[in-house]
């Protein structure tokens, strides 16, 4: 199904192809607080209906959580990210509040994620509100194991709000494919299809998005 829908958009000559890779960093500084440093890039892969591979930024990020039980926790984040040295556009400094409620079925983990962000442009401060409902599972087995795969899929709703333009809804649809390495080292490939402006005039975007996930 994310295969047909990935070629649809592709053929509507409106939709922007990105590539986005991140390389994180977690450390367990407590049974119950972790910290996580991630770095980041975004490049073009088609836009203005050309095939082209373009940097149009690259972002820092920094996330404390805490753990509250077993199933909840919450976590403060800031992020700086530059696009002015790619492309004529303001940079962002993004500051994030989070919740997040998991639970087990059998294999099947689900994850309840619902943020709170404003982010600081040169011009004006948008506030931004998302609510996440994550489901993954191992591919081989009950459980992972070093060596196997597993699937994550992603829905995701959002809200924009500034003074400058009217609200803006957006959805996103993520499947991702991961491998676990090692004890404290995974990878992970995905396709993320975004619907940006649902209430004004749809805009239609993908993802290609590659990472890896270091825990120290």
């Amino acid at each position: 199904m994310f295969v047909f829908i990935g070629m649809n958009v592709f053929a509507q000559e409106s939709t922007e192809i990105f590539h986005e890779h991140e390389f994180a960093l977690r450390r367990n500084i407590s049974k119950s607080y972790s910290v996580n440093f991630g770095l980041s890039s975004r490049a073009f892969v088609y836009a203005d209906d050309a095939t082209q591979y373009r940097l149009r930024q690259a972002q820092i990020s920094h996330f404390s959580t805490l753990k509250l039980d077993l199933k909840h926790s919450i976590a403060l984040g800031v992020l700086y990210r530059n696009r002015d040295i790619f492309e004529d556009s303001s940079n962002e400094i993004r500051l994030t509040q989070q919740f997040n409620r998991k639970s087990i079925f059998k294999t099947l983990r689900f994850g309840h994620r619902v943020r709170s962000e404003q982010r600081f442009y040169n011009d004006f401060t948008a506030f931004r509100f998302r609510y996440r409902l994550a489901l993954d599972l191992p591919l081989q087995g009950l459980k992972l194991d070093v060596g196997e795969t597993y699937l994550v899929v992603t829905n995701e709703g959002l809200l924009t709000s500034t003074k400058i333009s009217q609200p803006e809804i957006e959805y996103r649809l993520s499947p991702t494919f991961g491998i676990l390495l090692s004890k404290n080292l995974n990878i992970e490939f995905g396709v993320e299809l975004r619907l940006d402006k649902l209430n004004i005039q749809t805009e239609e975007t993908v993802f290609f998005n590659t990472s890896v996930d270091l825990k120290l």
